[in-house]
């Protein structure tokens, strides 16, 4: 059974069709990549996935729960998580502070017990800290634990929001082009963290531009047109789809493996 099961998905505003009776399977343990123009309904589709936008059509299924109707925080605590394109950080508060707060899906206090200051509060604060700590070091980030997070370069905050996606202790992260505006070296290390989390056993579903780290880092490709699914396979089956070739790589592009 695949991890995520996604069948006849579609999705309109006003008379677009941003999605367009769109299914796949997301199997476990792989670097899923989603690719496709401009337009082509990536991010739309991680709105539905996560529990932002409502499909106006078609079904999600993910562990074999559906995923339709659930908000946000629910899909969440489901087992999926998320970045996005444009970061959403708390840039007044610490690093540590920043990931501590995807923790709080895992814990149990509510404001009665957090008034009271009961032992239990304690307890969970401390296994937060371990959750966050332990993110915070799979994205090589433990140097900046203090630090408060608007100091901070662009590339490391691209990590830190990625560190604060894992402390939610997902199954499944999906990853809203992480590597857009990072340079070369940063873009490297993004590659290397994509793998890392993918062998910790986070299943990573990525929308990424940048071909190079698409090609280099799936272990399956999605390609998207204008909403419909126009072909999947592995980077090497991509990168020879005549089809591909014309509506999305623009010629013979070919990237190493």
């Amino acid at each position: 059974m695949a991890l995520l099961e996604v069948e006849a998905l579609t999705k309109s505003f006003g008379g677009v069709t941003a999605i367009a009776d769109l299914g796949f399977e997301v199997p476990e343990g792989l670097v899923y990549s989603v690719i496709g123009p401009n337009g082509a309904g990536k991010t739309t589709l991680f709105n539905m996935l996560s529990g932002i936008y409502r499909p106006d059509e078609g079904s999600i299924r993910f562990m074999d729960q559906g995923v339709v109707g659930r908000q946000p925080h629910q899909v969440a605590a489901l087992g999926i998580s998320r970045t996005f394109q444009n970061l959403q950080m708390f840039f007044n508060m610490s690093v540590l502070d920043n990931v501590m707060v995807g923790c709080h899906l895992r814990t149990r206090t509510g404001l009665f017990s957090a008034a009271l200051r009961l032992p239990r509060i304690k307890r969970e604060e401390m296994l937060s800290r371990q959750w966050a700590q332990d993110a915070l070091a799979i994205c090589n980030l433990d140097k900046f634990i203090g630090q408060e997070a608007g100091s901070l370069p662009y590339g490391v905050l691209k990590r830190l929001e990625i560190a604060r996606a894992l402390a939610v202790q997902p199954r499944l992260l999906l990853m809203d082009e992480p590597a857009a505006g990072l340079n070369d070296t940063e873009t490297l290390e993004m590659r290397k963290l994509i793998r890392r989390i993918c062998d910790s056993g986070i299943t990573v579903l990525l929308v990424e531009h940048n071909m190079g780290l698409v090609m280099q880092v799936s272990d399956r490709v999605l390609v998207l047109d204008y909403g419909s699914r126009l072909a999947e396979g592995t980077p090497v089956e991509i990168q020879n789809d005549r089809r591909v070739i014309e509506a999305y790589l623009g010629g013979e592009v070919r990237y190493a493996l």
